[in-house]
């Protein structure tokens, strides 16, 4: 996917904490960023607690990730999110990181809505349903 302007978009610094003794990213803190990005959309949303909401919480329930090219210390990268399916107890993210024009790395993200009691499946309320769909691109 390339970047379109209905992607949200969240800048990131690489700092050393986020890299290996080599100065490359460390693979698992790419899944760090794209949360950070999932997060600060639903946000720009206007869900502020994202994870938790009226005793629902929202966990991740599958992951599929491709790395391109690592990032090093110091890259300023994008991080976008785009919705791109939804149902009344999950939804799912196409993502990808880039730095400048050079996609670094690519996935997708199936987030499931679960009670935040029983850690079963449960829908999403339906203004959050509503929100999500007119997002989908």
């Amino acid at each position: 996917m390339t970047k379109t302007a209905a992607a949200y978009r969240l800048p990131v610094r690489v700092y050393v904490e986020d890299t290996d003794t080599g100065g490359i990213v460390f693979y698992a803190n790419y899944l760090k960023y794209m949360e950070r990005a999932r997060t600060e959309y639903m946000r720009s949303l206007g869900f502020h607690k994202p994870a938790l909401f009226d005793g629902l919480q929202f966990v991740v329930h599958e992951v599929a990730v491709k790395y391109h090219s690592p990032a090093v210390l110091d890259d300023l990268i994008d991080v976008t999110a785009v919705l791109i399916k939804g149902s009344r107890v999950s939804f799912e993210m196409s993502q990808q990181i880039y730095r400048g024009d050079e996609l670094l790395v690519e996935g997708s993200v199936k987030v499931a809505c679960i009670n935040a009691q029983t850690k079963r499946p449960q829908g999403m309320p339906k203004e959050m349903i509503t929100t999500l769909k007119s997002q989908i691109g």
